[in-house]
């Protein structure tokens, strides 16, 4: 007699349930004593907590973006300074797929340097020769004449005969950016023009939205998500009273605005950041006695993020960054393309930027589910902790007088230079890793993917963004170790080295050897390795035979202790001019010149290094 599939019990009916409870006491055995907050509960930005397991939040309450089923738009852009080409890749990019595109103007921080440099309907007409401007959406990512470009669209769609009720245009004028002189002094002036701006596209029949609640330049200069969502509500309320000041209704104020935010690879704290603003601003909907309404927000993949080594992995990110912003409910994504800290990215780079986008939403269907993240413990825990953060920090902001103020009296500047200086902490001790660069970073880097134009009009490093904020990617600290060590490379014709003094079998030398290279090689230096060495004359031969100038030892603390000290005096006599160790002071001192370890500034210990070496800094 066989039996029937419903005799069968099922897996789950063979345990019974368990409480939380229940995995704490097993948690708790297995610890043997440790501390469970310190062990297994993770500290991330803004002090906010992560544990390793929640339940399901079955209070959970959809928080409403992106309208449900429907895909967000992918926004592709336009920066080639000629309008022939900006006109063919931006054709290019919409036949490929994308169904907007956004204009980034010349002088713009958003171009990176390059942009477009448009300044007549004639000029613009032609860069969008070929685009049926009624069947996109359209961004304008603006210059300080963001004012002109405005009105130069609003001619265009003009000159075609397009009604401007049914186009879709976000203007993203910048008030930030209008700002003529000192914040404080100037900032009645701008919202006044900002007023008339709005006032007479509005008259036209356009509908907005029309100021940009711009959270890049924060983000680029160092902020954190708790700092990004306090600024994003301030830049709003302090833009709303601008334009409520010079007689327009708030509820109006308010619908002319639109946020665009930067996305990193932090799946987690991204998703619940666009979940919070969301949140945030409908409290303050509310507060100013509106009912809560969906506001309009444009995610862009972080330029912080960006690297110039190793380029492909920023592939990668951008995959992370783009699932989290459409997770997020994100209206409107713009990828940037992979290449984009090397230079103009050329046609394929800018096609991996938009089938990244494509992939995710005609494959994985991530539009079809409206907030997938509610009543996640985890994400609902993040967003409740960032928008009690962030309301903190933005109550602040309002107690010294606003944005406006904040920003004139250096007090905004002066918190994000803080968390700034954590980051660029924890990336110089390789806590935060960067993959390609600080770890894992190939000295036969193969650069790419970018078109053959003069990068003198483009700031090397670093972009100025209104109101004293300066635009950095952190990777830029050990990509001018790289860019040191390849100019060195270059005028010596030999890539600077150092030879590895391993000591001991492979079990004992081998780890250490292989995180030593990897250290290296984040300063742009090979290395000369070998099998290992049992004594300490044999490994001064072969450095000498070697042609390096210095030596490192690698291997264990127990071999460290009968070798170390007499290969460093024996390398040292056969012409090392510095002796490292890879492993901490403790180990051993006598012959040594410089530790290499987990945990220390390896930046300033590669800078060191390279000064021995003779490499010049650039």
């Amino acid at each position: 007699m066989s039996l029937k599939p419903q005799d069968h019990p099922s897996l789950a009916s063979l345990f019974g349930p368990s409480s939380r409870e229940d995995w704490l006491a097993q948690v708790t055995k297995t610890l043997k004593g440790g501390d469970f907050q310190r062990r297994l509960v993770s500290r991330i930005d803004d002090g906010l907590t992560l544990e390793p397991i929640y339940g399901r939040r079955a209070d959970a309450v959809t928080i409403s973006g992106r309208t449900a089923g429907r895909p967000w738009g992918i926004t592709a852009r336009v920066d080639h300074p000629s309008a022939a080409e900006a006109a063919s890749l931006a054709v290019a990019d919409l036949e490929g797929g994308a169904d907007g595109l956004a204009l980034a103007f010349h002088g713009s921080a958003a171009a990176r340097g390059f942009g477009l440099t448009a300044n007549t309907v004639d000029a613009i007409d032609a860069c969008l020769s070929e685009v049926h401007l009624d069947l996109i959406g359209l961004r304008i990512e603006p210059s300080s004449n963001g004012v002109t470009e405005a009105s130069l669209i609003a001619g265009l769609i003009e000159k075609r005969r397009h009604d401007p009720e049914k186009v879709r245009i976000d203007f993203g004028l910048d008030p930030l950016r209008l700002i003529d002189g000192p914040p404080d002094a100037s900032w009645s002036k701008s919202g006044r023009v900002l007023f008339e701006t709005i006032s007479h596209l509005k008259a036209k029949g356009f509908q907005g939205p029309f100021v940009t609640c711009d959270l890049r330049p924060f983000s680029e200069a160092g902020a954190s998500p708790a700092q990004e969502l306090s600024l994003a509500l301030a830049s709003g309320i302090a833009f709303a009273r601008a334009l409520e000041a010079n007689g327009m209704p708030i509820s109006d104020a308010y619908a002319a605005l639109s946020w665009t935010v930067a996305i990193d690879a932090d799946q987690f704290l991204g998703l619940a950041k666009l979940r919070a603003l969301r949140r945030l601003w409908a409290r303050i909907q509310e507060a100013s006695g509106l009912a809560a309404s969906p506001i309009t927000i444009h995610a862009e993949t972080a330029w912080r993020m960006m690297t110039r080594r190793d380029p492909q992995v920023n592939m990668l990110r951008a995959t992370l960054a783009t699932f989290t912003a459409a997770t997020g409910g994100a209206d409107s994504i713009t990828v940037l393309p992979h290449t984009l800290a090397l230079g103009l990215p050329d046609q394929l780079s800018r096609r991996i930027a938009r089938n990244t986008q494509l992939i995710l939403q005609e494959e994985t269907s991530l539009w079809r589910v409206a907030d997938p993240a509610a009543g996640s413990g985890a994400i609902e825990s993040i967003t409740d902790q960032l928008c009690e953060t962030a309301w903190g920090l933005f109550q602040q902001i309002e107690r010294e007088g606003g944005l406006i103020a904040g920003l004139a009296a250096n007090h905004i500047q002066s918190r994000i230079e803080t968390v700034r200086r954590v980051h660029l902490n924890d990336i110089a001790t390789r806590r935060s890793s960067i993959t390609g660069t600080s770890e894992f970073p190939s000295l036969s880097d193969v650069k790419g993917g970018i078109l053959d134009i003069a990068l003198s009009q483009r700031a090397a490093t670093t972009t100025q963004h209104a109101a004293n904020l300066t635009s950095t990617r952190l990777a830029e600290p050990f990509e001018a170790l790289r860019d040191a060590a390849d100019a060195a490379t270059l005028e010596l014709g030999a890539r600077p080295r150092v030879f590895l003094a391993n000591l001991g079998s492979l079990a004992e030398f081998g780890g250490r050897a292989g995180w030593i290279t990897n250290l290296l090689a984040a300063g742009g230096i090979d290395v000369v390795s070998n099998d290992g060495f049992t004594a300490s004359g044999p490994a001064a031969a072969a450095f000498a035979a070697s042609g390096a100038g210095i030596a490192c030892l690698c291997s264990d603390d127990a071999t460290y202790e009968l070798l170390a000290e007499a290969t460093a005096m024996a390398l040292k006599s056969a012409g090392a001019q510095s002796v490292l160790l890879a492993g901490k002071p403790s180990v051993a001192a006598a012959g040594i010149d410089q530790f290499l370890f987990g945990g220390q500034d390896v930046i300033a210990a590669l800078q060191r290094l390279h000064k021995a070496l003779g490499i010049a800094a650039v």
